[in-house]
């Protein structure tokens, strides 16, 4: 369950920034309400790394924590080629596959 957990935190992480994206897109009330959702998601997804190093079957944060910066990391380059239109070049997506495979290694290695 704590993993399930922290790959929603990790998710959580994609959210903040890319809120912090579109509120650079934005101005006025609505650049206001992409930093409230900023605020709202990051907290959510600081209190599920939290939640999942806790507990009898708590993730240790050696593991947890470069679990959850990698799914926020994946998926914020992701968003960014997808969503607000960043260059796919050969070494991006090269070091995302790599990330990807660390982040499957420090599960397979970890209790």
């Amino acid at each position: 369950m704590n993993w399930i957990i922290l790959i929603i935190a990790g998710f959580c992480e994609c959210g903040f920034t890319f809120c912090l994206g579109k509120a650079k897109l934005a101005s006025g009330w609505e650049q206001v309400w992409w930093y409230v959702g900023f605020g709202v998601v990051s907290l959510l997804s600081m209190y599920l790394l939290a939640r999942a190093t806790q507990g009898a079957q708590a993730i240790p944060v050696g593991t947890a924590y470069p679990v959850w910066t990698g799914i926020g990391a994946v998926g914020t380059v992701l968003l960014g080629i997808l969503v607000f239109h960043e260059p796919a070049t050969f070494w991006r997506i090269f070091f995302i596959f790599t990330l990807v495979a660390s982040i499957i290694g420090l599960r397979l290695v970890s209790n």
